[in-house]
């Protein structure tokens, strides 16, 4: 893990996590998503999930606003950015994740969709792409638009051969506020969250390794 956590400013902070949790041996649970604002309500909402899976015994690294602000993704370009490849490195060797979007017109922001286009440097990955892992999905929007972009999330992490967990999450921040702590002004939300990260978790625990 040294390859992360020796990153210029990633130790542990408030804005910037590192790797943390209760148990040095836990599965690693990477979490992606934000906006270009720190502390937005997605990022917020990823952290409540990652909180979740630290507290069911797993390490945990955010890769939140600042990370995710990478150049377009250029299919066969051998130079990357140090963000590029710390985010590269740091999928590879996840355990699982969490991937968190604002629904932006319906679909699954620019931000995150290009974080995620960067997978294809994983192709010929002993687990190429997300394949063999499973995938915790949250999405935030000011309204109903939440649903549709839950469902194309799933399908990019379809695509990228993860397994999105049973149970994914929309949050309606017209109605919903979510704490810097990952807490909710609806427990129910709260409650969903915090299940997503569980989920990842066990099925973390359970997957047989490849190869």
């Amino acid at each position: 893990m040294t390859v992360l956590e020796t990153e210029p400013g990633s130790g542990p902070s408030a804005e910037n996590p590192g790797i943390g949790g209760s148990a040095d041996d836990g599965p690693l649970i990477v979490g992606i998503g934000g906006t270009v604002r720190p502390g937005s309500s997605t990022e917020r909402a990823v952290r409540a999930v990652l909180a979740a899976a630290a507290a069911a015994g797993g390490r945990t690294l955010l890769l939140g606003a600042e990370d995710l602000q990478l150049p377009l993704y250029a299919p066969g370009e051998q130079l990357r950015t140090p963000a590029a490849r710390r985010l590269i490195e740091a999928v590879a060797l996840a355990d699982g994740l969490v991937i968190g979007t604002p629904a932006y017109h319906g679909g699954v922001s620019g931000l995150v969709k290009n974080a995620l286009d960067y997978m294809e440097d994983l192709r010929e990955d002993t687990r190429p792409y997300l394949h063999d892992r499973a995938v915790g999905c949250v999405v935030t929007a000011r309204g109903a638009q939440a649903a549709s972009a839950l469902a194309g999330l799933r399908s990019v992490v379809h695509a990228l051969r993860g397994w999105p967990t049973p149970l994914g999450v929309t949050v309606n921040t017209a109605s919903v506020t979510l704490a810097s702590n990952g807490g909710s002004t609806d427990p129910h939300v709260a409650a969903q969250l915090a299940a997503v990260g569980r989920q990842v978790v066990d099925f973390a625990r359970m997957r047989t390794p490849v190869g």
